[in-house]
């Protein structure tokens, strides 16, 4: 497997490198309302979302990780925008999935609300879904039991089960709210991602041999992820002191450079 790394801007950096329709799934979470300090990072998202349409191939997938900030006593709503504007560049919303991390490690005070302990992961298809690969891992409370009943149509009736008469599986398919413990930070990167959240996307969207993009890589947990099930990756990012901390994460990554981007 193939990992390749880029400093520089990453809009630029897909338009020189990446070419159109090449990308199976894209797994990042940006810098969103100046939760955290990047080294002092700006961008442009609209031309990031673009771009991300472009990349992505028929059936490909982008998740977006992010939150909002609290500003004047209001949610920014800045997730919803951007969900939207990824519809106005012709992405589907295919899912709002929910990162549930199980403890607040957010920033901001408590004493007018609850405190906050789960991101979105907006998931978002160009054109019909190619890739699916469900996780089942969800416990089943009747396992063993024989399948009976019934189910509720559209119009109101009801027909039998497609399983009615098999045993309950001990397992089920994996509901579209994850709990997983937040990764730890350290002084080398603010808000890591964990190493379970971008394995289980990788899985669920990808097959091995696809190609996976992270154009905010940060300390290079999507690009580990996919090198270590069998895909290929393409990680940018502005501050090379990031891409150093990738590339030392992810095995058989190189740092390479395209004319005029590199800052």
């Amino acid at each position: 497997m193939s990992a390749a790394l880029y400093v520089g801007d990453n809009v630029e950096v897909m338009r020189r490198v990446i070419p159109d329709a090449s990308i199976q799934l894209t797994v990042t979470s940006p810098p969103y309302d100046n939760l955290r300090e990047y080294n002092g990072f700006s961008w442009d998202f609209e031309s990031v979302a673009r771009e991300l349409y472009r990349v992505t191939k028929p059936g490909g997938v982008v998740v977006w990780v992010v939150a909002d900030a609290t500003v004047n006593r209001s949610e920014t709503g800045t997730s919803f925008r951007q969900a939207l504007y990824f519809k106005e560049c012709g992405f589907n919303l295919h899912d709002t999935m929910i990162w549930n991390k199980g403890k607040f490690s957010a920033v901001g005070a408590l004493r007018t609300r609850y405190a906050p302990v789960f991101e979105y992961m907006f998931v978002f298809v160009k054109g019909v879904l190619g890739r699916f690969n469900p996780i089942k891992d969800r416990p089943n409370k009747t396992a063993g039991a024989v399948v009976s009943g019934r189910i509720r149509q559209v119009d109101g009736t009801f027909k039998d089960k497609s399983t009615i008469g098999k045993a309950t599986a001990d397992f089920g398919q994996r509901f579209n709210i994850w709990e997983m413990c937040p990764q730890q930070g350290n002084n080398a990167h603010p808000a890591p991602f964990p190493e379970s959240l971008a394995r289980d996307h990788i899985l669920s969207w990808s097959n091995p041999g696809d190609l996976v993009l992270d154009p905010f890589v940060g300390s290079g947990t999507t690009g580990k992820m996919a090198v270590l099930h069998g895909r290929d990756f393409i990680g940018i990012d502005i501050s090379s002191q990031y891409v150093d901390l990738a590339k030392g994460r992810i095995p058989g990554a190189e740092v390479r450079t395209c004319e005029n981007v590199i800052s």
